[in-house]
């Protein structure tokens, strides 16, 4: 398997303003000798001195933090969206460390050759790894992984979401998210979806709407978005859910009906277009999104400063109107939230998996 790698080199370097932390309550907390008995002072010494020193080592890598390039891997092939939204905020990302970010695709078995790849490196906050829904579902899809979602991984910011469309052929008598459900009632197992493969985002939204509204259909997976398209246009099968990028082209020339987006809200590309949730599945929330994690041990302080040179990134105009491009939402949340939304998203998903009995492998 080829692997792919590009050289993003920074345009300008920052001095790191480090906090004090732990290293600074021991310079600031000497010990009195004379008003602790001798028999403690030896454990006691040698305990707050083990503290201290590796307070130290923390501090003083954090403070010098970066020192040479830091390398993004994307478990994804060149040229999707996971690898556009990647390569926009390593471009930024550069300049704030003042370091080179290198691009590093690693794609296959459904995002986890790169994942595995990431867990089991160093947590020295010189490898990072951008993440999408299959980080939360690989775990219920696959019967073993050899990483931990949580554990092997330090969150620190979901970065883009993005909904995808729910699209009907034109021909299908159903100008709504309620008419949909009601002919899916009354042909029960005889409408088609598709979706770009088997345990995508797009498949299990469709295995969420059946799981919410009760009825049932029959999945065709295709390899990749354009053939789910091309056949949804042609009319080989009747609906399913589309990526806003792809999708929306469609929509306006007329050849896709779009019913709702998938997301908490509507999307911009299609303001007019309601949302899952508005238009018949309370609390449907169903986006394509990214994130970026480091492996399970990294320093506080290093996921600290890569947090904020990560916020500052999406706040770059260049970044925020390639995303807006794309029909992309910038996020930018705390690791503290991140950690919390990969949980849920685990959650929910299983149960979801667990009724539709998708499974890879």
């Amino acid at each position: 398997m080829g692997n792919e790698e590009r050289v993003v080199k920074p345009s300008s370097s920052i001095t790191h303003r480090s906090s004090p932390g732990i290293l600074t309550a021991c310079y600031y907390a000497p010990i009195r000798t004379a008003e602790i008995p001798n028999v403690a002072m030896k454990p006691l010494t040698l305990a707050l001195a083990a503290a201290c020193a590796v307070a130290a080592i923390g501090a003083t890598h954090a403070q010098t933090y970066p020192t040479k390039p830091v390398r993004l891997l994307v478990p994804f092939a060149p040229g999707g969206g996971a690898d556009i939204t990647g390569r926009a905020i390593a471009q930024k990302l550069a300049e704030g460390l003042g370091q080179q970010v290198v691009v590093d695709n690693r794609p296959g078995a459904a995002g986890n050759i790169g994942t595995e790849l990431a867990a089991r490196s160093a947590p020295d906050g010189y490898t990072l790894l951008l993440i999408g829904p299959n980080h939360t579902t690989n775990v219920s899809l696959f019967a073993k992984l050899n990483y931990d979602p949580v554990r092997d991984f330090e969150p620190i910011s979901l970065v883009t979401s993005a909904p995808y469309v729910l699209l009907v052929h034109p021909s299908l008598p159903a100008r709504n998210v309620k008419e949909l459900i009601a002919l899916a009632r009354a042909k029960p197992g005889q409408l088609t979806y598709g979706s770009s493969g088997n345990g995508t985002a797009g498949h299990l939204a469709m295995e969420l709407v059946k799981t919410q509204a009760k009825i049932d259909m029959v999945h065709v997976p295709y390899k990749g978005s354009q053939p789910l398209l091309t056949d949804l246009i042609g009319g080989q099968i009747v609906t399913g859910f589309g990526d806003a990028l792809s999708s929306t082209p469609q929509v306006q020339a007329g050849r896709l009906r779009a019913l709702a987006v998938s997301g908490a809200r509507r999307a911009r590309t299609l303001p007019d277009v309601p949302t899952v949730a508005e238009a018949a599945l309370p609390g449907f929330d169903v986006t394509v999104w990214q994130g970026i994690l480091a492996p399970a041990g990294t320093p506080r302080e290093i996921v600290t400063r890569l947090h904020s040179e990560i916020v500052n990134a999406l706040q770059k105009p260049e970044v925020q109107s390639r995303m807006a491009a794309l029909g992309v939402d910038i996020i930018g949340n705390s690791p503290q939230e991140f950690a919390a939304f990969i949980k849920r998203d685990i959650a929910k998903w299983a149960v979801v998996i667990k009724a539709s009995g998708a499974r890879i492998d």
